[in-house]
């Protein structure tokens, strides 16, 4: 097969799977994965592929950011019932990490009557939230992220490398058994590894929209996990296949 032919055809199982590995590339048409690699970096400069850890996904599979006002009011219910259920697993006196997002606005609206808790947020919004209750609320700060509400740049990052916390609750733009938790950008990603650090449990917050979906910058593997909190509308064997890398948890009516 000629090197144009080899590419297009590359550039075919691309577009129809969403999905390649450099592995099954290399095998499937009698090359070096090192071919296939220069392969990818041709494709990805020009528009037709983004390369990921050991392979490609097609640049129409990953997700873009969504304004805040989009998103706020789609599958409520579903975030409503993730929160409850991430509500059951906060201890008494905790310190907990909130990351920006609606699902977590869920979680800040179903605490703010208590007063045992300690709150470090990226979102101001949920810090707007909780501006009449007695917890303890602590913004990053941070430059805004316009139409979204979450903090960003230096000043959020310095503030998350010197803390601790009992649990970071972990929104989610994207999630895939493989590529695991992704964010659109790599400012997103490394603030949320920032607080992944801060803390000493992490639990992803996610209803099942955001499953077997990618974005553009890693955050973690699902193995890296305490759990997963999502709801019932998840396809039974997709949570199998999350079980076996983390805990399950399903929301509650």
């Amino acid at each position: 097969m000629l090197l144009f032919e080899r590419r297009q055809w590359i550039e075919k199982q691309v577009i129809t799977k969403g999905k390649v590995d450099i592995e099954e590339l290399s095998k499937q048409l009698n090359v070096s994965s090192m071919t296939i690699r220069r392969d990818l970096a041709e494709l990805e400069k020009a528009g037709k592929a983004i390369r990921i850890h050991g392979g490609a996904v097609s640049p129409k599979s990953l997700m873009g950011e969504t304004p805040y006002a989009s998103k706020k009011e789609k599958n409520i219910r579903e975030k409503q019932m993730i929160a409850k259920k991430a509500l059951t697993i906060i201890p008494e006196n905790a310190s907990i990490l909130l990351d920006s997002g609606t699902t977590t606005m869920e979680v800040a609206r179903l605490i703010k009557d208590r007063a045992d808790l300690t709150v470090i947020t990226n979102d101001i919004k949920i810090a707007a939230e909780l501006i009449d209750s007695q917890l303890k609320v602590i913004v990053t700060g941070g430059e805004l992220q316009n139409r979204v509400g979450a903090l960003y740049g230096w000043p959020t990052q310095e503030m998350l490398k010197n803390i601790h916390v009992d649990i970071f609750f972990l929104g989610a733009h994207a999630v895939d058994i493989d590529s695991g938790v992704t964010a659109p950008t790599f400012e997103k990603s490394l603030i949320k590894k920032l607080m992944i650090k801060a803390a000493e449990t992490t639990w992803l917050l996610a209803d099942s929209s955001k499953f077997d979906k990618k974005a553009f910058s890693p955050v973690c593997p699902i193995k890296s996990l305490a759990g997963i909190i999502t709801d019932e509308k998840l396809d039974i064997l997709d949570r199998k296949k999350y079980e076996e890398q983390t805990v399950l948890l399903l929301g509650e009516g």
